[in-house]
């Protein structure tokens, strides 16, 4: 056997193409050079941030190693009944007749962010997509720390299920997250099947979630110099937002662990470079493992949040996305003309009501 060919071929990524994504040969220049930015920007950050507080309004800012897009003058406010008494507050951002309804679960390590912060990225999938799209401002921790975040998240779904159409003239509802949001949204998807709504979505969008609080080998192994956080930063988030005494692998806090049967086709995209791959590599296995369809995007130096980055391989994993939940959206008849009753109108009608649902 000629060795020598099988390693020329695996060089050139012709034998073994996964391989070669995680070469250091498949970054581009342009991709380091973003990182090295995020570097400095993630330095200026920890030195500005004294406390909880001020790292929020950090955060907010976009001053840390994520960009944040502007609030969007298009965003409308409503609220789902949550547990206790508890509203939880919807951000809407919709065409007037939506094809479908994206719900959506923002990062931020359960203890930070808000739903504003990616107004860009619902403006641009409502465009695209002609979707309605929500996001969900669950409640944070330490302030609230499990079960609130997925508490909010589940009863934001089951307000979507019971109103999509009535309100947005759509059933076909897809759902969605980065981060922490792709763990609340594998978390809601998990309890919905539980209580009888395992077909309700049609979709999910995962992208860099953590799926396992108990930590995986790459959270476990991860080089500072090459992401956005460290492993002790990944510890005192889990502090923050498992309380002590809760097993950290319970399906229900790290849905890694959980029976995956009879969940929604899922596209599960992650940075080679990101402290969460491994829970990206892994769910993605699992979730294939259980007779779901799934999808894998690995993307070549990728480092956590890189979507949000700007630059080429930002911009290949939106369109990826895009696709992915394009597919799952019902075809448009041009020759059916549209409901008489605009989605917005029906909206604005609502809120002059004072209705909170």
């Amino acid at each position: 056997m000629d060795r020598s060919l099988y390693r020329e071929l695996d060089r050139h990524g012709a034998r073994y193409p996964a391989a070669a994504e995680f070469r250091p040969a498949a970054v581009s220049e342009e991709t380091r050079a973003i990182n090295d930015a995020v570097a400095r920007r993630l330095s200026a950050a920890n030195v500005a941030a004294r406390d909880l507080a001020s790292l929020r309004r950090a955060f907010a800012r976009g001053d840390g190693p994520i960009p944040v897009t502007a609030p969007s003058p298009r965003a409308k406010l409503l609220h789902a009944p949550g547990r206790g008494g508890h509203l939880v507050p919807l951000r809407v951002i919709a065409p007037p007749v939506p094809r479908g309804v994206y719900l959506h679960m923002h990062g931020g390590g359960w203890t930070l962010g808000s739903a504003d912060m990616r107004d860009g990225d619902m403006e641009r999938l409502a465009e695209a997509l002609g979707v309605a799209c929500i996001s969900v401002d669950y409640r944070l921790a330490p302030e609230h720390p499990y079960p609130a975040a997925p508490d909010d998240c589940e009863a934001a779904a089951r307000w979507l299920i019971a109103h999509a159409e009535p309100l947005f003239g759509t059933a076909c509802l897809l759902i969605g997250g980065e981060s922490a949001g792709a763990h609340l949204a594998a978390v809601t998807l998990l309890r919905l099947r539980d209580a009888g709504f395992g077909d309700a979505f049609a979709a999910a969008n995962l992208a860099f979630g953590a799926y396992d609080l108990s930590m995986t080998p790459s959270q476990l192994r991860v080089d500072p110099a090459k992401t956005v956080t460290t492993r002790r930063v990944g510890e005192r988030i889990g502090e923050a937002f498992v309380p002590p005494g809760i097993d950290r692998r319970h399906p229900d806090v790290s849905p890694l662990y959980a029976d995956l049967a009879g969940l929604p086709p899922a596209l599960f995209s992650v940075g080679t470079l990101d402290q969460l791959l491994d829970d990206s590599l892994f769910m993605h296995a699992r979730w294939v493992a259980a007779g779901n369809p799934a999808e894998l995007a690995v993307y070549p130096g990728g480092v956590h949040g890189f979507t949000a980055m700007g630059g080429e391989l930002a911009e290949t994993a939106h369109q990826r996305i895009e696709h992915f939940l394009q597919a799952a959206l019902p075809q448009v008849d041009a020759r059916i003309s549209p409901p008489h009753t605009p989605m917005a109108a029906a909206v604005d009608r609502l809120l002059r009501m004072g209705v909170h649902m």
